[in-house]
């Protein structure tokens, strides 16, 4: 069971914070509103809004259960209740520890070049150009620097611990991270060509919605939101009994929704005003030109063509993505630090610079193999890995745990749940609802 010396978050501010945190990240500030641009704006946006709701809150519900419940690592917990096939339990919390570890190989490089860009714009003003142009000109030695600097911020955070680290850095810059998109969002739709962004994003065309306009929507809302490779359960094992998890999960999940939402605020109407500023952004035939990078191409060269404020812009937002990187980064670093410390008895410390050291060492592999590695880890692992573990937890759930030992544990913080519209639906939804429609969209995107 549980190691006694086992962190918890100290309110329910905080467990929201770091886990919206874990939540809110490049996926939301990055992937979201690249994906809306590219799939017709507002068609993506509502069935975007379907599949959380839908497939992302239920499975968020069931994870952080199942964390809670065990008080322990994925593979611990998951242990607690899959008694009969202790080895599989194993197995399973093992995957989603690689998992999450892949993930947090590639995206350390991202959120590495977002350091960059952050900072560039200062080298600049100071006269530093060349330093400038290192930091975002694509280049082996840039990426590995820049992934040592975001690997070494989250490794800091981490040996920290629940309390002292994730919870206390999740609480800072959370707010900062709303308070910078209100200020740019409201800067944005200022200027010219901003409404036609609008528009595009909230009016939506329904012969946009296609089934890969589906696939794409419910990957988004399972990336955006950590499932499937732990995160969640080992906030869960973090929680106080009394917090009631349907409604924390509610909140986790609309803190994470709107982020998006603003995201594609401030993204759409930028990219008009790009538009409308000179920066091309569509081809001859009317299509994004460069959707993966469209933060990293189409951005900059908006602020370039506002002078001073867009020097002060363009590091707001990038700084303002880097807090997003990190507060999902952490909760990356600590599903395999969990499962050390709790599986093989290390000290946090020891386990944090041990398994973010050998992360980072494999970020570095992919930063100097870039073209033939990088897609390939994001796609094994937010494509393939990310779902099916989202399928497993979903039977652990539905299939394997004791209704009445599951019904107990989401008393322990709502007694009255069993007389609610909640449990009359959750548990056979999560248990048939959910695996099918998550393997269905699955297949699709493989054939």
């Amino acid at each position: 069971m549980a190691s006694n010396n086992r962190g918890h978050f100290s309110s329910r501010l905080g467990f929201i914070m770091a886990a919206a945190g874990s939540a809110v990240g490049l996926g939301n500030v990055w992937g979201f509103p690249t994906k809306a641009a590219s799939n017709g704006g507002a068609a993506f946006l509502v069935i975007y809004l379907a599949m959380v709701f839908l497939l992302a809150f239920p499975m968020l519900v069931a994870e952080l259960t199942i964390g809670r419940h065990g008080q322990s690592n994925p593979i611990a917990s998951l242990r607690t209740i899959w008694t009969k096939n202790r080895a599989a339990a194993g197995l399973f919390g093992l995957i989603a520890m690689i998992a999450a570890s892949m993930i947090l190989s590639f995206y350390s490089i991202l959120a590495g070049w977002l350091m960059g860009f952050a900072a560039a714009p200062a080298l600049e003003v100071v006269g530093l150009q060349s330093a400038a142009d290192w930091l975002v000109n694509f280049g082996g030695a840039r990426n590995v620097v820049l992934a040592v600097l975001f690997s070494l911020l989250t490794i800091l955070v981490v040996q920290k611990g629940v309390a002292d680290g994730i919870e206390k850095w999740s609480t800072r810059l959370m707010p900062m991270l709303f308070v910078l998109f209100a200020v740019m969002i409201a800067y944005i739709f200022t200027q010219d060509g901003a409404m036609e962004g609008l528009k595009m994003y909230l009016i939506p065309d329904i012969s946009h919605i296609t089934p890969s306009l589906m696939v794409d929507a419910m990957g988004q809302a399972f990336f955006s939101l950590s499932l499937g490779v732990g995160s969640m359960m080992v906030y869960g094992s973090y929680l106080q009994k009394e917090v009631n998890i349907p409604k924390t999960a509610g909140q986790v999940a609309a803190i994470d929704t709107g982020v998006a939402l603003a995201a594609g605020l401030l993204i759409l109407p930028a990219m008009f005003v790009a538009k409308n500023n000179g920066v091309q952004i569509f081809n001859d035939a009317g299509q994004l030109m460069s959707s993966g990078d469209l933060v990293f191409a189409v951005l900059p060269a908006m602020f370039d063509t506002m002078g001073g404020i867009g020097v002060i812009l363009g590091i707001g937002f990038f700084v303002l993505m880097v807090i997003a990187a990190l507060t999902s980064s952490i909760s990356l670093l600590e599903v395999p630090v969990s499962c050390a410390q709790d599986e093989l008895k290390m000290e946090r410390n020891t386990a944090t610079w041990l398994i973010g050291g050998a992360i980072l060492i494999v970020s570095i592999v992919i930063s100097l193999n870039f073209g033939a590695l990088f897609g390939l880890v994001a796609d094994i692992s937010t494509v393939y890995m990310q779902p099916l573990l989202g399928v497993v937890w979903a039977i652990v759930v539905g299939w394997i745990w004791n209704r009445n030992n599951l019904l107990n544990e989401l008393k322990e913080g709502n007694p009255d749940i069993a007389q609610g519209l909640f449990w009359k639906i959750w548990p056979w939804y999560v248990r048939i609802v959910c695996p099918v429609a998550i393997m269905t969209v699955f297949l699709f995107s493989i054939l």
